[in-house]
């Protein structure tokens, strides 16, 4: 039996691995914040005295990976590169949004495991020319990714008078670029800011309603996760038109 020309057997082997990928988050979730050694046998053992498992985060990858294989097939190297991807950013998700802070280690593995796979796809890919044009294209998404946040946090701080984005946020662009490319990463900042938009607008609504003025810091993390599983998943092509489709009530036509 085939989904998508993908053979069944694949999918519960992907099932398998995002069920081991959701432990995998719950071990970063742990170590990370606490700033403490994950190949560390006696942080491991206190890890295994109180940890449960996370059956959440487990279905959460497993549908996840599954997407992916359904997106990319088993031909293609973005299937691999993103799934290793996923436990990371998930993490990032989790830790920004309750420590309010995107961990330099984590965001140096997901830079580290991005420059791997854009040697591997550079090394065996069959045209010359191909392959440095996407070497060129990754290292101009981890650039602008790294820029375009650097400059809005520097005009935030300068305008706010204090920080309106963390440098974590910047570092993870940057890492995050390697991923996506140039256009890719681009769609991931304009996305991520919409995002932020409308939840930032629901926000204060929600406020008004309970007149409640305290404002509260909302970490930027969580947004740009969910724009790169956007990007992830839906085409480029798509994503450029859409904004057309939906501001001209589908006037406009994909």
């Amino acid at each position: 039996m085939y989904i998508n020309d993908v053979s069944i057997i694949a999918y519960v082997v992907v099932a398998i691995l995002g069920a081991i990928a959701g432990e995998i988050t719950d071990i970063l979730n742990y170590f990370l914040p606490k700033h403490k050694k994950i190949f560390s046998k006696e942080n491991f053992k206190e890890y295994l005295n109180s940890a449960t498992p996370k059956y959440l985060l487990m279905v959460i990858h497993i549908f996840i990976y599954a997407g992916i294989l359904f997106r990319y097939g088993t031909n293609d190297i973005n299937t691999i590169k993103y799934m290793v991807l996923t436990p990371m950013i998930i993490s990032a998700f989790y830790i920004d949004h309750k420590k309010q802070i995107i961990p330099n280690r984590l965001t140096l593995t997901i830079f580290e495991v991005g420059l791997i796979f854009m040697f591997i796809s550079m090394v065996f890919s069959n045209n010359v020319t191909y392959s440095m044009l996407q070497g060129m294209n990754t290292l101009q998404g981890m650039a602008i990714g790294g820029i375009i946040f650097f400059i809005l946090t520097i005009l935030g701080g300068f305008i706010f008078g204090k920080e309106t984005m963390g440098f974590g946020d910047v570092k993870m662009m940057a890492a995050l670029g390697l991923y996506f490319g140039f256009e890719g990463i681009i769609a991931v900042s304009i996305i991520a800011f919409l995002i932020a938009a409308i939840y930032s607008i629901v926000l204060l609504i929600i406020q008004k309603i309970k007149h409640n003025d305290v404002v509260e810091y909302i970490a930027f993390g969580p947004f740009i996760v969910i724009s790169s599983f956007i990007v992830m998943f839906v085409p480029l092509e798509v994503l450029m038109v859409l904004p057309f489709v939906v501001f001209s009530f589908g006037k406009y036509r994909l």
